[in-house]
């Protein structure tokens, strides 16, 4: 699951292929199971589980697999899976940081230095990338949930640190600790959001140009693309111009 970045948005223009859909899909099932295990497996009971049940339906999975896959932790079949961060540096210089959800912590980590390797980049030590970042809480919204004038004012009202909109979706930042809090204030005003959780943001971004763009968007795609893969993030800026020229 990609992180919010401009970069996204080139993605989404391509276009999802049902594979890609399919890997999406896993990944919110898995992320489910994982949050039954550590908990309750009621979502009333359980915040994770029901920020992880709450984003799986932004993204359409249906709710047999969301039972499924809560029924799965209950089962004592989920397997043991380790939650790891890795950091790294992609071409041009630009930050990127992974969220891994794996039950083999030597594969996870050979496959995200291999991508890393094949793409331009190379994996840094852990904090090497993440303390020029901010750990915020971060809510997303379609567009269709209101004009940037509503949407910012009603962030404000609720207590957000910042919005991010563009023509698909609007981001809201909210301090690390006031995310549960924000985000039931946003639900009154604009309804569910598509999604709800702990991210990472960078403190200021890096401009890349030329070839080293569509060198830094196959490196994320792989990333993304890997099953152990949970969400990236990274700190690229990018020409609009050269966005369009790629999504075109």
């Amino acid at each position: 699951m990609a992180g919010h970045s401009k970069f996204k948005n080139i993605m989404h223009r391509k276009g999802r292929a049902d594979s890609a859909r399919s890997k999406l899909f896993s990944k919110l099932s898995r992320e489910i199971t994982v949050a039954a295990k550590s908990g309750l497996p009621d979502p009333n009971m359980n915040a994770r589980l029901r920020l992880a049940v709450n984003n799986a339906k932004g993204e359409s999975l249906p709710k047999d697999v969301i039972d499924r896959a809560i029924k799965k932790a209950s089962g004592g079949d989920a397997g043991d899976y380790e939650e790891i961060r890795y950091e790294g540096f992609g071409p041009g210089g630009i930050g990127v940081i992974v969220e891994v959800l794996t039950d083999n912590r030597n594969r996870a980590a050979a496959n995200v230095r291999s991508i890393f390797a094949k793409h331009g980049g190379n994996l840094g030590a852990t904090g090497s990338v993440a303390f020029t970042w901010d750990r915020v809480g971060q809510i997303v919204y379609a567009a269709a949930a209101g004009s940037e004038d509503k949407v910012m004012e009603a962030a404000i009202e609720a207590g957000a640190d910042d919005v991010e909109s563009d023509e698909e979706s609007h981001t809201i930042y909210t301090a690390f600790d006031q995310l549960s809090e924000v985000s039931h204030a946003l639900e009154a005003s604009l309804g569910a959001a598509k999604s709800t959780a702990l991210a990472w943001r960078p403190k200021s971004r890096t401009p890349i140009t030329g070839d080293g763009v569509a060198t830094l968007m196959k490196l994320l795609e792989a990333l993304d693309d890997d099953d152990d893969v949970q969400t990236v993030y990274s700190n690229e800026d990018i020409d609009a111009a050269e966005l369009e020229s790629l999504a075109g």
